[in-house]
């Protein structure tokens, strides 16, 4: 579905800042989907260990045979990023194309339960679709993200309707955005943060 609607650009997105990412030792990935960050991320960075958590087992399985080359650098964990309690430090999180699917209050909630397994100057790198504030596209980005939302809570029963302002959240949690790159005219936007 992902290559049908966006081809190669979401891919791109997620991969926007790996070379930003060679110093970091424990990533956190939440909802990689079938694994191909994790696997660029691991191939990328030969002392990189990831936790890879998701919801769902298939995309699990598909992620796990992604990245049979690196089993020995991955743990992977069934659950609902929600009720995951990392029981490990990370100075790394990794969230594409996940936020979109929580609202505001479940993100608050995310970050304030990761935020005590963070190390010192953690880096959180998020991709995800946004409304431009302003230009031409907004209202394409706009009926973008609508008919999405719609196909989504058709397809998967999502109950999120609207983009989380995670961008406060991270801010309030006392993360800066180091880096941001926007793809597809804004519709799209990859940014890596840090922990101050």
């Amino acid at each position: 579905m992902e290559w049908f609607s966006f081809g190669p650009l979401l891919h791109r997105t997620r991969s926007a800042w790996l070379r930003e990412l060679l110093e970091s030792r424990s990533a956190l990935v939440l909802g990689d989907g079938d694994g191909r960050f994790t696997r660029d991320l691991l191939s990328a960075n030969p002392q990189m260990h990831v936790h890879a958590v998701d919801l769902s087992a298939a995309m699990l399985q598909e992620l796990r045979l992604r990245c049979t080359p690196y089993a020995n650098r991955l743990v992977t964990t069934q659950a609902n990023a929600l009720n995951f309690v990392p029981d490990a430090a990370y100075d790394l999180v990794a969230t594409h194309f996940f936020l979109d699917c929580l609202s505001t209050t479940e993100v608050e909630q995310l970050v304030q339960t990761l935020l005590l397994s963070l190390t010192d100057n953690a880096r959180w790198l998020v991709s995800d679709f946004q409304i431009p504030q302003q230009g031409a596209i907004r209202p394409i980005a706009a009926l973008v993200t609508r008919t999405l939302y719609a196909a989504f809570r058709l397809l998967t029963g999502l109950r999120a309707n609207r983009l989380p302002d995670y961008a406060s959240l991270l801010q309030r949690a006392g993360m800066v955005c180091i880096r941001r790159r926007v793809f597809l005219g804004g519709i799209l936007i990859s940014e890596l943060w840090q922990r101050l």
